[in-house]
């Protein structure tokens, strides 16, 4: 496995880890409620910020991923990548979209 390869995966496993760790700690103490987890984001004007502009992000990975994959045609990575990206987040998305896209060509 290539060094950058090796680089995408450790910002993977970074980008799923650090941000799960305060999303499982917030439902350890408020249960599993998404609307709630919803509102906390916009506690206020620089929190609902930063929601929106990963929200944001999180639509133009998926809209690069879909138009990289349909000409690659490695469909299956859209099976692995949007769901990181939308359940875990940007943070996770990407690295793991660039760690498969970087895979050696057979």
């Amino acid at each position: 496995m290539s060094g950058l390869r090796v680089i995408y995966l450790l910002l993977t496993v970074a980008g799923t880890i650090l941000p799960m760790r305060y999303f499982l700690a917030w439902f350890g103490e408020n249960g599993f409620d998404l609307m709630g987890m919803v509102d906390a984001w916009h506690a206020n004007a620089a929190s609902s910020g930063l929601v929106w502009d990963l929200t944001v992000s999180a639509l133009a990975l998926v809209i690069w991923m879909l138009a990289e994959v349909y000409q690659r045609k490695d469909y299956w990575v859209l099976a692995f990548c949007i769901p990181a990206t939308f359940c875990v987040g940007v943070s996770c998305g990407l690295p793991l979209y660039l760690f498969l896209r970087a895979r050696p060509v057979t």
